[in-house]
């Protein structure tokens, strides 16, 4: 897992052997169970997860009660509620794993630490935060405009390897459809 989070960090080996090392000092390795919750909706976020194993989904409580879910995010990219956790203001999103998982984690106040010791670290944070956010925002225009039907196609071309790791209601709750309407998709997409 530690040299998971500086190949994605730094292709080009920006940091040494003993710096790497300090940094992951800062960060504590932890396993959730699918279905628990990483954080819950109504705090502010303080953490910062580097998604090691597995998929974590960001989701919201609809007006009818139902998970909404945002997004989903595998490994080797980053997870928070970056509004929250950047301006330290009440979050209405939770973050769930979608499937066992394995993160690395550091509270907000270590890694402003860390930023003051490695300015670099921020440079290369920052710039895989974005690049996820860009990402992100391409992998959801995908789907406007587009039937159930087609949603669910691109869907399964556009993050495959989610697609058989999370469960159908999960699925179905982010491609805006009820599970019952996802099933009919996926036994007629099999005739």
């Amino acid at each position: 897992m530690d040299s998971q989070l500086f190949n994605y960090l730094q292709p080009g080996n920006a940091f040494t052997a003993a710096e790497q090392s300090d940094i992951l000092q800062a960060f504590d390795s932890k396993t959730f169970k699918e279905g628990e919750v990483l954080f819950h909706s109504g705090n502010a976020c303080r953490q910062l997860f580097f998604i090691c194993q597995g998929v974590i989904r960001i989701l919201v409580q609809g007006d009818n009660g139902n998970d909404v879910t945002h997004f989903f995010i595998n490994e080797n990219h980053f997870c928070t509620i970056l509004k929250s956790f950047t301006t330290q203001t009440v979050a209405h999103e939770s973050i769930v794993a979608a499937c066992d998982l394995e993160v690395l984690v550091i509270d907000r106040a270590a890694l402003l630490d860390l930023y003051k010791t490695y300015p670099l670290l921020k440079t290369l944070i920052d710039e895989r935060i974005q690049q996820a956010l860009l990402e992100k925002i391409v992998t959801r225009n995908a789907y406007l405009g587009l039937d159930s039907t087609a949603r669910y196609q691109v869907f399964l071309e556009k993050q495959p390897d989610i697609a058989r790791r999370v469960q159908l209601r999960d699925i179905a709750s982010y491609l805006g459809i009820t599970p019952q309407s996802l099933s009919r998709i996926r036994r007629n997409k099999a005739l």
